[in-house]
């Protein structure tokens, strides 16, 4: 590896740039999303709803607020608006919810950006391996296998790492995005059933 690394180029130090930072990025969103995340959505609604059914609202919310998670802290948002009105509500979590949006997504966008770099980086590396073999070639007049073999090494070696950084980062977005995604719809649907559930029970003033 140590080999190809010199073999590759300088491109080989872009390469190498772009395969820590999405080292680093993964663990960090893994450990985010794994610790944040632990939360099962539907069950927790579920039993906030009962929890104020016993109870009262502010049950619920000392309920959320005593609940590290995302989705809590959205319901909780709900909960401290239900004297203000359904559209207050509503509002509330929108906004508390698109904040949440952007932790979940954080360091996301760098991780998809990384996944269409590398290649490039890897493709870049081609052209200039095999303009290092055609200046080769002109400089010493004929086309000779040692002559044009580290040219085309040069260009190879940066292809093959730019897609083996790529390919991987690839699929962690995929399995990262879906879980937020996922997360995201257990939050929308527990917090319209919470707004239905204050509203069956009069517990939201006004319109």
């Amino acid at each position: 590896m140590i080999q190809e690394f010199k073999d590759g180029g300088d491109i080989m130090w872009f390469l190498l740039a772009c395969a820590v930072g999405g080292i680093a990025l993964s663990i960090e969103r893994a450990y985010t999303l794994t610790f944040r995340l632990r939360l099962n959505v539907k069950r927790f609604g579920q039993e906030l709803m009962d929890t104020i059914g016993k109870s009262d609202v502010k049950a619920g919310i000392d309920l959320c607020n005593g609940t590290k998670s995302p989705a809590a802290r959205v319901l909780a948002a709900a909960l401290e608006k239900v004297d203000q009105g359904k559209t207050v509500v509503e509002d509330s979590i929108v906004r508390t919810g698109a904040s949440e949006l952007a932790f979940l997504d954080r360091g996301m966008a760098l991780i998809a950006g990384l996944t269409t770099v590398a290649p490039f980086f890897g493709f870049l590396g081609t052209v200039t391996g095999m303009i290092s073999a055609f200046k080769a070639v002109a400089a010493v007049g004929e086309v000779e296998a040692t002559v044009v073999a580290s040219g085309i090494a040069e260009a190879l070696i940066t292809t093959k790492w730019g897609l083996v950084i790529a390919s991987p980062l690839a699929i962690v977005y995929i399995l990262f995005q879906g879980r937020v995604n996922g997360y995201l719809r257990d939050m929308e649907t527990a917090s319209g059933e919470l707004v239905d559930f204050l509203m069956a029970r009069g517990l939201i003033k006004g319109n």
